[in-house]
């Protein structure tokens, strides 16, 4: 079915508060939700709710707990989320980090004990509305991991993203947001396919005996777990190690090895650079060679019948579309929001109403 944004951010936000998320709190998770929906991320959207509904009532998401600053050091913040909402202590550490890198030209930020981050680009736009450039290692050992190394077919890691944003480079440019995972899929998306009854791409996922496979169920079939393979061999494996290094031993968050506390709801660690880009010699100039590359860049002859584009376009060109069209929602997502919200005291027929359906 397809929800209208607002609509369908109204009803999971009611869900969110329901579980006893105060108002400031749940607005800014189902935005964050929604927003996901909208880019075209539906991995990082709506379909979340209900784990994180479920995480709540379980007690592995403390959802009003409130970052706290663990180390100060110069320009050096870490930072403990609480098991708090991770879109919600992720800014509130985001602000801090932004805030010393006024002040000291960069700011590094180690945020560990949080809750599932969402999408990493958020964090990558907040810091470019700030004028700051940023780049954000992540990783989750949040159960299992699901992500097999270069040449493995037994999963060591977790989806592990990686996010670099640069400020627009004029007054009516986008800023620069890449955004990946480094799995070649992210877990989510096999999660949204395997709801859809939709088959994956090729070269994304191996099943239980390391057998490629197109098939989601290999990971949510309910029998032994496959895992997804790195993007680009050892290129996506490596970067992926580096995000357990960087977000999880040096923030003190903890690695997917196998001492790790598994079973603790969605926990992220995510290391982050702030860089102030007029500290760095003569901004305009900065600017301008940065203008002047993403032209050269999309003036490149198209390989099909589709434009060239940098980073944040397509997410741009989704977004427009689903806010006119609505954001599509799987038969199996919205059945899973319904059970979620049932077990908060919101009726199958009160949330589709939230939802304007």
């Amino acid at each position: 079915m397809l929800i209208r944004a607002e609509t369908l951010q109204a009803a999971i936000t009611q869900m969110l508060r329901a579980a006893g998320t105060e108002d400031a709190a749940a607005h800014v998770v189902a935005a964050d939700l929604l927003e996901a929906n909208l880019q075209g991320h539906d991995s990082h959207g709506v379909q979340l709710a209900p784990r994180y509904v479920l995480n709540v009532l379980d007690g592995k998401l403390h959802p009003n707990a409130a970052a706290q600053v663990a180390r100060r050091d110069g320009p050096i913040l870490v930072v403990d989320g609480g098991m708090g909402f991770g879109q919600v202590v992720g800014r509130q550490a985001m602000d801090m980090a932004i805030a010393v890198a006024r002040d000291a030209g960069t700011g590094l930020l180690a945020l560990r004990n949080t809750h599932h981050l969402g999408r990493i680009g958020a964090y990558g736009e907040r810091a470019v509305a700030a004028g700051m450039l940023s780049i954000h290692f992540v990783n989750a050992v949040s159960g299992p991991p699901v992500v097999a190394p270069f040449r493995g077919s037994e999963a060591r890691f977790g989806t592990n993203p990686i996010c670099i944003a640069i400020p627009p480079a004029t007054p009516d440019a986008r800023p620069l947001v890449l955004d990946f995972a480094t799995s070649a899929i992210a877990i989510g998306k096999v999660r949204v396919a395997h709801a859809a009854g939709k088959a994956l791409p090729e070269n994304c996922l191996v099943d239980h005996g390391g057998r490629p496979t197109t098939d989601p169920a290999a990971m949510y079939g309910g029998g032994p777990r496959g895992a997804l393979l790195p993007f680009g061999g050892h290129k996506g494996s490596g970067l992926a190690l580096m995000c357990e290094i960087l977000a999880g031993a040096l923030t003190g968050g903890g690695t997917n090895q196998p001492a790790t506390p598994k079973d603790r709801g969605i926990v992220n660690g995510m290391f982050t650079i702030i860089l102030d880009p007029t500290r760095f010699g003569n901004i305009e100039a900065f600017r301008a060679e940065t203008a002047a590359m993403v032209a050269h860049v999309k003036t490149s002859a198209p390989g099909g019948d589709q434009p060239v584009l940098v980073a944040g376009e397509q997410e741009q060109l989704t977004k427009a579309e689903r806010l006119r069209k609505g954001i599509p929602v799987p038969d199996a997502t919205w059945e899973e929001l319904c059970d979620a919200a049932g077990r908060v005291g919101i009726t199958r027929g009160d949330l589709a109403a939230l939802a304007g359906i």
